[in-house]
């Protein structure tokens, strides 16, 4: 088991999730579960993966007042998975409120927090006509993740085009959690910042989140470890 690499468990039931786990021979490898699972199944849906001894990544991407998401976040903290995430456009107190509310719900405090930075679905175009955010997106995810840092989160999610910059602002210690990754012969999809894991690592990712590349390929297990090769070794 490689504990860089989180699976992306985007399936709509336990049930078609227990059967591609099972299916593929991926017992206990990380996974990342996102608001469609947990949304179907609930906190039953983290019970029965810990059972399975997956590490897990909940991304339920939290952002409301500051108050709301602490008392959410105390919430989550009983599930005590291994990461969760805010939205860092949240803003600092937030990101507090939402760290206090993690540490006051569960008492061995092992849950990393880590805050969003720019959605890996959008590009500079996007973040500057849409959202209304001026400059250039590496300028925003760096200070988004600053913000982040200085409010007690312990890494961000972004895109591995930000993570060199992004350590060399908050210090390496602090995790870069890298979505948009996709085998070197994968499609991109809906993703508009993507790399390889070679690349990732070579640009000071952490942790890649891997989803449709393995999914969706004809041997998903055979994907998964290329990925693990990819990400030690590099492409073959």
């Amino acid at each position: 088991m490689n504990n860089a690499i989180y699976l992306a468990l985007d399936f709509p039931t336990w049930e078609v999730t227990d059967q591609f786990l099972e299916d593929n021979q991926l017992h206990g490898v990380p996974v990342k579960v996102g608001m469609e699972l947990f949304f179907r199944e609930g906190p039953a849906i983290i019970e029965k993966l810990k059972a399975n001894n997956h590490p897990i990544f909940l991304d339920l991407k939290l952002h409301d007042i500051p108050t709301t998401v602490m008392r959410a976040m105390k919430n989550l903290a009983a599930l005590e998975v291994d990461i969760v995430n805010v939205h860092a456009l949240g803003g600092s107190e937030m990101i507090k409120h939402a760290k206090e509310g993690l540490l006051s719900g569960s008492p061995k405090r092992k849950t990393k927090l880590i805050a969003v930075t720019i959605l890996t679905s959008h590009d500079k175009e996007t973040m500057n006509n849409q959202l209304l955010i001026s400059g250039e997106l590496k300028d925003s995810a760096v200070h988004l993740a600053d913000i982040a840092e200085q409010s007690g989160a312990d890494g961000v999610v972004c895109s591995v085009h930000e993570a060199g910059s992004i350590k060399e602002k908050c210090g390496s210690s602090f995790l870069t959690v890298t979505p948009g990754i996709r085998l070197a012969n994968s499609s991109i999809d809906d993703q508009k910042r993507v790399a390889t894991p070679k690349f990732a690592r070579e640009n000071n990712a952490d942790i890649l989140v891997i989803g449709r590349s393995i999914t969706k390929a004809e041997n998903p297990y055979q994907a998964y470890r290329q990925a693990i090769e990819e990400w030690e070794n590099g492409a073959k």
